[in-house]
């Protein structure tokens, strides 16, 4: 058990089944689909695994990023319909590079991308967006991180900042709230072991992406925040190049919780994805 629970409260908890990635010698590879388009073509070895994700709310004034590499907390927003693709980048983008600033202290913040989720497949398809992801995984490698890193900055840029702290965050929220199916399952950074971690690709049209698939080990600790709002965003670290302890990455992929009636409404929610950067 790591330090976060030496002391903690009794904490209500839940049992799901999630999906791992089994390392079986060969890299799992996704053939990633336009959005709406439905699920990825997958090749690799995946088994479901019933695990205990207990309620973080008690605790949420103990999780720091560097830690864990998660915590929640509330932002509000101006955006008025997160399906509006301009609002998002003209509104949403500027708020996120904000937060991510602001929770980490960088001097400079890029958000990339952002991705809708829909745990409604029929909607899903309708507004072109994504449906929640099972398996559980991190968004970067070492080696995808830095190169991230390059196809968005500028060269001469990207070389500098390649010298000096950077990293990845993830911004989640819920864009109808409460949340009441495929909520977010986080492992955080301390009770993950490397020897879990499996180097997988994702490749798109234009490109071929790294993340870091993960295997099942008892040891691993899961949590998540049971029902929330759209004014309640969840940091996600998803890359430190720093190494001297401090939080490197996290896992998440969603969850059914136990007894969810049918007539509960699909979860919507939109993922942001940030670099950040350090001068020093």
């Amino acid at each position: 058990m790591s330090a976060l629970l030496d002391n903690a409260p009794a904490l209500d908890e839940v049992t799901a089944t999630v999906q791992f990635s089994v390392d079986n010698g060969e890299t799992p590879i996704a053939i990633v689909k336009e959005p709406g388009g439905g699920s990825d073509r997958r090749s690799g070895k995946y088994e479901d695994y019933q695990i205990v994700i207990r309620d973080a709310r008690p605790i949420r004034d103990q999780l720091k990023l560097d830690d864990q590499g998660f915590f929640l907390t509330e932002f509000k927003t101006n955006i008025t319909d997160f399906y509006d693709e301009a609002q998002v980048r003209e509104i949403y983008y500027p708020e996120m590079e904000t937060l991510v600033r602001n929770v980490t202290g960088a001097t400079k913040v890029l958000v990339f991308d952002h991705t809708i989720r829909v745990d409604d497949p029929t909607k899903a398809k309708t507004k072109k967006v994504r449906n929640p992801v099972r398996n559980m995984h991190n968004d970067f490698t070492i080696r995808s991180a830095a190169q991230r890193v390059k196809d968005l900055l500028p060269e001469e840029e990207a070389n500098i900042r390649l010298k000096k702290r950077y990293g990845s965050i993830n911004v989640w929220r819920p864009i109808t709230g409460p949340v009441e199916t495929a909520p977010l399952a986080i492992c955080g950074w301390d009770s993950l072991d490397d020897k879990n971690l499996i180097p997988a690709e994702r490749r798109y049209q234009d490109r071929i992406g790294g993340v870091l698939h993960l295997s099942y080990n008892a040891n691993q600790e899961w949590f998540y925040f049971p029902k929330m709002t759209t004014e309640e965003v969840v940091i996600l670290k998803c890359f430190d190049s720093l190494e001297d302890g401090t939080a490197k990455w996290t896992a998440h992929g969603s969850f059914q919780p136990p007894e969810t009636p049918p007539t509960a409404t699909p979860r919507e929610s939109i993922e942001i994805r940030t670099l950040y950067f350090f001068d020093d």
